[in-house]
């Protein structure tokens, strides 16, 4: 973890202290590591050299997860490590900390960090970039939160993979009809692109897994998707969202439209139009919500707890004044769109984000070089989306309508294209080429989730004191 003298002594800063000595170059904090974070302090640091500002990212991951391929990671068809771009890599000459931001003072130009380890510390700013990103937006449903599992992050992308593969094995041992169904029905909540993106690949994988079981048959295999609007995949047209739609129906894919979970307790799936069924697997991809640490924050936010800014990207408050030296970009800012939008907001995708990200750096590097902010404007490129392995569906400069191979294809080049860092870039295709001629390595490693499960089952517990007295010998006893 790279860090300088100056960054090392602020470190040490808490409540008691009183004012922080002067520095002699002005010093960013960025919040996230995230594609926000990354991309506004590599652009940062490319404007601005280490004479003209110190600038610190801070996030509790060491790396940046590339979001748009984690169902493929999920799927088996790119290896975990390459969907991620590590820090120490891709920021070069920025310092990092890795932690959590638990609180933020921007009054006082303070964030407070707490490390995985230690006692929290704050540090102070001249200049903050609010880049924190967004969690899962989970409801207070009744068994959701013992059973399911996001589709965030790459831990939770591989935990996905391990476990689906890993009840499609634990079926193919048993003769029990009622737990073989409800082992191998798999359950997604949330018909989004992240949702419907993460069923089909899987699906996909799961099918090709099911071939080295001669007991398991294709029918056998049940996967479920539970959407509360009445269409899927709301960011493409209604007409590439119905092909979608009927692409996996035709492939045995289960849709709920206009339906809730309204339970899943001990994985019994109980939906608002009166569905049940058992289930060992449920996906929550319904949805995200901004970080909660903005809404504890003293910076203005919206209803949906995003910091409200300009096309600036500058943060203002509600009546639209700037509020000075703090910038905010992503899935927890809401910035106009002059394009049109959402609501007249950019929507929460990889496309904004990366390119919000390196105009806030250009705007940024600007004022401490007393030059001109640009307005944040951009048109979509497209939508692509993945539906398995050589199918997907995009739209491409709001005209081109690709289906199947080509979609696939695009969302592919896109992806990789837009993925940070070379090396990243290599991987990535160096796997596709692999898989392609050896195919998917489908085999589970559960215990990862685990690894000292094992050893503790085979530890020996320890005897209780009167056991341990009762055994002992007379002569010892006796002393």
């Amino acid at each position: 973890m790279a860090q300088t003298t100056e960054l090392t002594d602020n470190a040490a800063e808490t409540k008691a202290t009183t004012t922080p000595r002067p520095r002699k170059v002005p010093r960013i904090v960025v919040l996230g590591g995230g594609s926000v974070g990354l991309y506004s302090a590599r652009r940062l640091r490319q404007r601005l050299g280490k004479r003209e500002a110190a600038i610190v990212v801070i996030d509790p991951r060491p790396y940046m997860t590339y979001a748009p391929f984690l169902p493929e990671v999920a799927a088996g068809s790119i290896s975990d490590r390459d969907v991620v771009a590590p820090h120490n890599r891709a920021l070069k000459g920025i310092d990092t900390l890795m932690g959590r931001v638990t609180q933020i003072r921007h009054n006082d130009r303070t964030v407070e960090v707490t490390p995985e380890i230690g006692e929290p510390y704050e540090i102070t700013y001249d200049h903050l970039i609010v880049g924190l990103g967004s969690v899962s937006r989970v409801l207070p449903i009744p068994g959701l939160a013992e059973n399911a599992i996001g589709f965030k992050n790459v831990e939770e992308a591989v935990a996905v993979r391990n476990h689906v593969l890993d009840r499609i094995i634990v079926a193919a041992s048993t003769w029990d009809k009622d737990l073989r169904q409800r082992l191998l029905t798999f359950t997604f909540v949330g018909g989004g692109f992240a949702g419907c993106e993460a069923i089909a690949e899987i699906e996909d994988m799961a099918k090709s897994a099911i071939k080295q079981y001669p007991t398991i048959e294709p029918g056998d295999l049940r996967f479920v998707m539970i959407e509360g609007s009445n269409r899927i995949l709301p960011e493409l047209t209604e007409e590439m969202a119905q092909y979608a739609l009927e692409e996996m129906q035709k492939r045995g894919i289960e849709f709920h439209l206009s339906t809730f979970l309204s339970s899943c307790e001990d994985g019994h799936v109980v939906t608002s139009t009166g569905v049940e069924f058992d289930t060992d697997t449920i996906v929550w991809t319904a949805g995200v919500k901004a970080h909660p640490v903005i809404g504890e924050s003293d910076l203005p936010t919206d209803k949906m707890g995003r910091v409200t800014t300009n096309t600036k990207l500058q943060v203002i408050d509600a009546e639209g004044t700037v509020i000075p030296d703090a910038y905010a970009a992503g899935d927890c800012a809401a910035v106009p769109d002059v394009h049109g939008g959402i609501n007249g907001f950019c929507v929460p995708n990889a496309q904004h984000a990366v390119r919000q990200a390196k105009l806030l750096g250009d705007n940024l590097a600007s004022v401490l070089r007393s030059g001109e902010l640009k307005e944040y404007s951009h048109k979509n490129l497209g939508t692509v989306a993945s539906l398995g392995l050589h199918k997907g569906v995009a739209i491409l400069f709001g005209s081109i309508k690709l289906r199947g191979f080509f979609a696939w294809c695009a969302h592919r080049g896109y992806h990789l294209y837009a993925m940070p860092t070379i090396s990243r870039r290599l991987r990535i295709t160096t796997g596709w080429v692999s898989v392609y001629l050896m195919r998917r390595e489908l085999v589970p490693l559960g215990p990862l989730h685990d690894p000292r499960a094992e050893f503790r089952a085979a530890a020996i517990p320890p005897k209780p004191k009167q056991e341990q007295a009762s055994s002992l010998p007379d002569e010892a006893k006796a002393h």
